[in-house]
């Protein structure tokens, strides 16, 4: 009977710290929840500007076809009648997620940190940074530098209609062209977490400088591939998307090498102290 009751003793006393874990869990999630929800009421309040942002760079492109006498004006339109409210909520949610993220990154720190050694801490600290900083510049990337250009592109498809043909003129949907700008936005910008992830395999053990070396044809292929997925059929968003991959994965091996030689440099000084 003594032996029953210490048996359950030391249940109860294994079942606590779950249960502690769980709810701060919990506390986290509703935390990051409310955040989220806060910064979304806010962006949907604004998100009629914050589309306009999106699409100031076909704006651009076609005010300066309209200024040279060439077919183009700048109007978007929307066919279904729930269309423009359901965009608004897209453009709510994404700008929200993003506002938001220092909020839940800062949760998720929280109830990991605790259970990580200093040194692990010390380690993964950069990577928390370093994930907002090269997402925002993919999507700088994309928004400043590719969109002028693509767009200018596919923009000049338009025909006057000259030598009997028909005009032909571009008028562009608020959802398809929503749909479009963050799928280029958002494959920039997780393409530009390539260094994060393989940096965080090689502090794991999953690979190491000479392991990525060896694979980097496999890589260029890979790039190219990923890139004819997430952008437009075209060459110059394929090419745009690849070559930055490439660059990144380049970067990766640099990274990798300088975490190895760290590595080898504590390594011989732990051993060092322990002779």
């Amino acid at each position: 009977m003594a032996n029953r009751t210490l048996d359950d003793a030391q249940v109860e006393q294994a079942k606590m710290p779950l249960l502690e874990h769980l709810a701060e869990l919990r506390r986290r999630l509703l935390y990051s929840m409310v955040a989220f929800l806060v910064c979304f009421f806010f962006c949907f309040y604004f998100a009629n500007d914050l589309f306009n942002f999106l699409v100031a760079p076909l704006e651009k492109v076609l005010r300066a076809r309209g200024e040279a006498g060439q077919p183009g004006e700048y109007k978007l339109i929307y066919t279904a009648l729930t269309e423009k409210f359901f965009v608004n909520v897209k453009v709510a949610f994404f700008a929200a997620a993003m506002v938001a993220f220092p909020v839940i990154a800062s949760q998720i720190w929280m109830f990991v940190a605790p259970g990580l050694y200093r040194s692990e801490r010390k380690a993964f600290l950069p990577f928390l940074y370093a994930t907002p900083l090269l997402f925002l510049l993919g999507s700088a990337l994309v928004y400043y530098f590719l969109m002028p250009v693509a767009w200018k592109f596919f923009v000049d498809f338009q025909d006057a209609g000259t030598d009997g043909g028909a005009p032909i003129e571009l008028l562009p949907r608020v959802s398809e062209y929503l749909n479009l700008s963050m799928r280029l936005i958002f494959a920039f910008g997780l393409a530009f977490e390539l260094p994060v992830a393989l940096t965080l395999m090689v502090r794991a053990g999953l690979t190491s400088a000479s392991g990525l070396a060896s694979k980097r044809r496999y890589a260029i292929v890979i790039a190219f591939v990923a890139a004819a997925v997430l952008t437009p059929p075209d060459p110059l968003s394929q090419i745009s998307l690849a070559i930055p991959i490439i660059i990144l994965y380049e970067i990766s091996i640099w990274t990798a090498r300088f975490i190895e030689r760290q590595r080898a440099r504590e390594t011989a000084a732990a051993t060092g102290a322990a002779e």
